[in-house]
């Protein structure tokens, strides 16, 4: 699928708790917007990260299996069931294998601190 035709669809159709709009100019940046799942320190908030779709990738090796909206149902599967043996921050990966529960409870805090709530 091209990326304009998988844009096109990302748009028409958006993931549950997803939405992803391209910037006019450039249609490989989007603006994101991920609900936190039910259930996790994340709930009710609102995470807005901006994405660029790497140049290479879009265009002769982009696939079905790196569709932009899988990509972006993975990240949100993280935040309900991170990966702490692949982290970008080994700190907080170390404060979550070593006592999960604390680890959460200081996500909870985060999330009510610095996050969008409904």
């Amino acid at each position: 699928m091209s990326l304009p035709k998988e844009t096109e669809r990302l748009v028409a159709d958006p993931a549950p708790g997803i939405t992803a709009l391209p910037h006019e100019d450039n249609l490989r940046y989007f603006d994101v917007t991920i609900e936190g799942p039910e259930g996790s320190p994340f709930e009710r908030a609102t995470v807005g990260p901006n994405v660029r779709v790497d140049h290479g990738v879009a265009s002769d090796k982009w696939s079905p299996a790196l569709q932009i909206r899988t990509v972006l149902l993975s990240i949100q599967a993280l935040l309900s069931a991170p990966n702490p043996d692949d982290p970008l921050a080994t700190d907080v990966a170390k404060h979550y294998k070593e006592n999960e529960k604390d680890a959460q409870r200081v996500s909870r805090e985060w999330t009510r601190t610095y996050a969008n709530l409904d």
